[in-house]
């Protein structure tokens, strides 16, 4: 495996899963064979169980004595509940970016919101979603407050998990999305910290209606497929 220099073995290995949990390889009352892991990614079963507690923070696992590392369900009620708490975080976040920011800052905002405006012509939901959350994720300096990061990190993958879903939205709704960003960022730039930290709720409830939608159709498909298979 290549490593980047801040990583170690368990948190590459983490990572690993957490991407085959994301794309939907690994679906939701899926069983994680350690076994597997290790010998596909030639590491130790010890060093799969160190990755595994790590997962388990990310709340894209839950772990049982004696059943091991299964991965978790992505029902309605836990989509509404990981993006209120993203909208408690994300407000935080963004209300200290407007009250801290500097010249050079600003740039690299300006600079991402030019990067996310070519991901909506490109109709590219994924890049777009995560252009914007690993932004806001790297803003330790403008925010100042590591707990808050930490919490918010730990829910990045969940929040990736559930907006893979949406990958097939239409461009309308991904130029809302776009529309409704650069309210927060306006907000941002001229330091009106509470209109960001609202509107920064209203995006984070518009990707959550996405993703219902998105997750509601999934759901519907799966009912079909099994009604089916019975016959």
């Amino acid at each position: 495996m290549h490593s980047e220099e801040v990583d170690s073995l368990s948190e590459q290995i983490a990572k690993h899963i957490s991407e085959q949990i994301i794309s939907g390889e690994l679906v939701e009352g899926e069983r994680i064979q350690e076994l597997r892991i290790a010998k596909e990614l030639d590491v130790s079963r010890g060093s799969v169980r160190e990755a595994l507690l790590l997962l388990e923070r990310t709340h894209l696992i839950e772990i049982y004595p004696r059943r091991g590392a299964i991965v978790s369900e992505m029902s309605a009620q836990q989509v509404r509940a990981l993006f209120d708490t993203s909208a408690l975080l994300l407000g935080q976040i963004v209300q200290r970016m407007s009250e801290t920011w500097r010249n050079h800052e600003a740039e690299a905002i300006q600079q991402m919101m030019n990067h996310l405006v070519e991901q909506v012509k490109q109709g590219n939901t994924e890049k777009f979603y995560d252009g914007i959350f690993q932004f806001l994720s790297g803003q330790q300096d403008m925010v100042g407050n590591p707990y808050l990061m930490k919490f918010y990190k730990e829910l990045l993958p969940s929040l990736r998990r559930s907006y893979f879903l949406t990958l097939n939205t239409s461009r309308r709704e991904l130029q809302e999305a776009l529309e409704l960003l650069k309210l927060v960022i306006d907000a941002i730039l001229i330091r009106k910290s509470q209109q960001a930290t609202l509107f920064m709720e209203d995006f984070c409830r518009h990707l959550r209606n996405l993703v219902l939608e998105s997750l509601t159709r999934m759901k519907q498909i799966e009912l079909a497929w099994a009604r089916r298979s019975r016959r």
